[in-house]
């Protein structure tokens, strides 16, 4: 239905208590990419907080490709939400008898195109990561509010990005992008304890670079190794891969995207303009 017709409870727990989870996934060329890899992701988001997704697997799949179908837009992102479902103004889901499912198909930019050339500015913000231990960061939660408050102090600080850190002071991730960082031509990027979100781009670049031949190595690192880093990038879903070039004040690298992050920018808009869950055969 049209966006402007689509409507949801105000006693839906998604809405009165961030209760529910959600992906993001892209479409290029009418190809829905990683769809099947999403969707798992999504049922095991669920399965951890106990959340009953009212559709099998592959219906859900058929449910994203018929609403990208029904959008006729080849280009577009997809919006995949899960909310615990409409119940009382009590805490409690025993009182939500069904989950909401929600499917948005938009068209969405998240980062100008010269900011690929260019690369982006970002600082370190105060708002940390929330410990492994409170909830599991590879749940992707509807209660961003830890990341929006990252991005927030991003903000007012001048920068296009933030990178938060857990606790212990290690560099975990971007306000809504992995981060990796190369050095002597070895590729890191933080580990899944230290409180990331196990991207599915982020492994995608990994795997390519490891096919590529770079080392790739998943460590823990703090805002020194940012700061002496010879090269920076961020991946998502929404930001493919863009270089960072500068981090609280201090110049990355030469100060412009280098070699490995243009390579990785590079075949990984090959790989997503050629692969992935065909929506329309013509």
């Amino acid at each position: 239905m049209p966006k402007e017709e689509a409507k949801i409870s105000v006693y839906d727990h998604g809405l009165l208590y961030g209760d529910g989870i959600f992906e993001g996934l892209r479409v290029y060329n009418g190809r829905i990419f990683k769809l099947e890899e999403h969707v798992d992701r999504l049922y095991e988001s669920a399965k951890s907080i106990m959340l009953t997704i009212p559709m099998p697997k592959q219906e859900m799949i058929a449910a994203h490709v018929e609403t990208v179908r029904q959008n006729g837009l080849r280009d577009v992102y997809i919006r995949s939400i899960v909310t615990r479902g409409v119940g009382s103004l009590g805490i409690d889901p025993r009182s939500c008898p069904k989950a909401s499912v929600i499917i948005i198909v938009d068209k969405i930019s998240l980062y100008p195109a010269e900011l690929y050339e260019k690369g982006i500015d970002v600082v370190t913000v105060a708002t940390r990561r929330p410990s492994v231990d409170v909830l599991s960061p590879r749940v992707k939660s509807l209660n961003y509010l830890n990341n929006v408050m990252a991005k927030i102090e991003a903000a007012r600080a001048g920068a296009f990005g933030g990178i938060m850190l857990n606790s212990e002071g290690y560099v975990t991730e971007g306000t809504a992008d992995n981060i990796f960082l190369v050095k002597k031509g070895i590729i890191y990027t933080p580990p899944g304890h230290v409180g990331i979100l196990q991207g599915i781009t982020r492994d995608t670049i990994m795997t390519m670079a490891t096919e590529s031949g770079y080392i790739v190595k998943e460590e823990v690192f703090t805002r020194h190794d940012i700061y002496v880093a010879d090269e920076i990038f961020f991946t998502g879903s929404g930001a493919e891969v863009i270089p960072v070039i500068n981090c609280d004040g201090r110049v990355i690298g030469t100060g412009a995207p280098g070699p490995i992050t243009r390579y990785f920018i590079e075949e990984y808009r090959k790989l997503v303009n050629s692969t992935g869950y065909t929506v329309f055969t013509s």
